[in-house]
């Protein structure tokens, strides 16, 4: 590994990121079909600038594997029980092998029957949802998807987690560019945003959590000892994560968000909750001009002064982080390289 340390903190390429995490998952006891599509993920989220859901979330990955909390052997089992619906049952494994292996199936029948639904359930955190969705529209199809996860925002009115912060993604392939990904969680910021800031010691700012109590704080560990996330848009937001509840765990059969363990501790069994996706061939409804159609919704945003689509940011970090490389905590890398050991 060519990394070197810069003072405040040790900078990787990307392929440093590919090797250390393979490193890591494997001697974890990841079994080496199931590495790949984790690996994958973690590295496209840190060429992403996406840096909550790449090497930060790593050693959880790692610890879950090691304590079984997750099966990192687990093997993916697929069926179609009808012809426009795939289901994977990730086995209590990780979501990263679960959905890679459905999504081949999806897309083969959403260009045979116009339109299909992957459900994918006894998963685990599938990481950036938008990493998902994108490769579907890379394949001309347009996507959505929806992901539910432990509880940690309560109902409006009320004080006691029932949703997770459940995101939901969308991707649209574009003639001659790359897809546009929308990807948002239910609650103002991705609880792992939370996580990157109590691993740097930083507090995060008013409106992002509630403490046990209900009161706002900026203190990231009284957020993730018991607090809530607060809900994007007030009771929109609660909402929106009620919408994600039924179509990834209801409708797929993994756990409610209130019956799943947590994502950051090595509590209870694994979580089994799960990700749903839809998937569309647009090109026999979408109608003559359908390219030049959406250029032109986008052009009306992007036209004016200030204003971006979503994932342009990310789009950017690609292009830095792949000549430039990224800077990771020292302490972060530390225990990473214990993992890998």
């Amino acid at each position: 590994m060519n990394a070197h340390q810069p003072a405040d903190g040790v900078h990787l390429s990307l392929a440093d990121v590919e090797t250390l995490t393979r490193r890591a998952l494997i001697a974890c006891g990841v079994d080496a079909r199931n590495e790949p599509a984790i690996t994958a993920s973690v590295v496209a989220a840190e060429a992403e600038g996406i840096h909550s859901h790449g090497l930060a979330r790593l050693p959880t990955y790692c610890e879950h594997a090691k304590v079984g909390k997750i099966d990192g052997k687990a093997r993916p089992v697929l069926d179609s029980p009808r012809p426009g619906l795939v289901r994977v049952d990730a086995k209590g494994g990780f979501a990263h092998p679960a959905i890679d292996f459905g999504l081949p199936a999806l897309c083969e029948a959403a260009k045979a029957q116009g339109i299909a639904a992957l459900a994918v359930t006894n998963s685990y955190n599938c990481g950036v949802v938008g990493y998902h969705v994108e490769r579907l529209a890379r394949e001309g199809l347009l996507a959505l998807a929806f992901v539910n996860a432990p509880a940690s925002i309560a109902p409006m009115g009320g004080t006691k987690p029932v949703f997770g912060t459940n995101p939901i993604a969308l991707a649209v392939p574009r003639a001659g560019a790359d897809p546009l990904v929308l990807d948002q969680s239910s609650s103002v910021v991705a609880k792992s945003e939370i996580v990157v800031h109590q691993q740097r010691g930083e507090p995060i700012p008013l409106g992002w959590a509630l403490d046990r109590d209900g009161n706002p704080t900026t203190d990231p560990q009284a957020a993730l000892a018991g607090g809530t996330m607060v809900p994007a848009g007030g009771y929109k937001g609660a909402g929106l994560a009620l919408i994600v509840e039924i179509f990834a765990a209801w409708l797929t059969g993994a756990n409610l968000s209130v019956d799943a363990s947590s994502f950051a501790d090595n509590l209870g069994g694994s979580p089994r909750t799960g990700q749903f996706f839809i998937a569309i061939d647009t090109g026999a409804i979408a109608g003559p001009g359908a390219a030049e159609r959406l250029e032109r919704l986008f052009g009306a945003i992007t036209e004016q002064e200030g204003a971006r689509l979503p994932g342009g940011r990310r789009s950017g970090a690609r292009l830095r982080t792949a000549a430039e490389g990224i800077t990771i905590p020292k302490a972060l890398h530390e225990k990473l390289q214990r993992y890998a050991a």
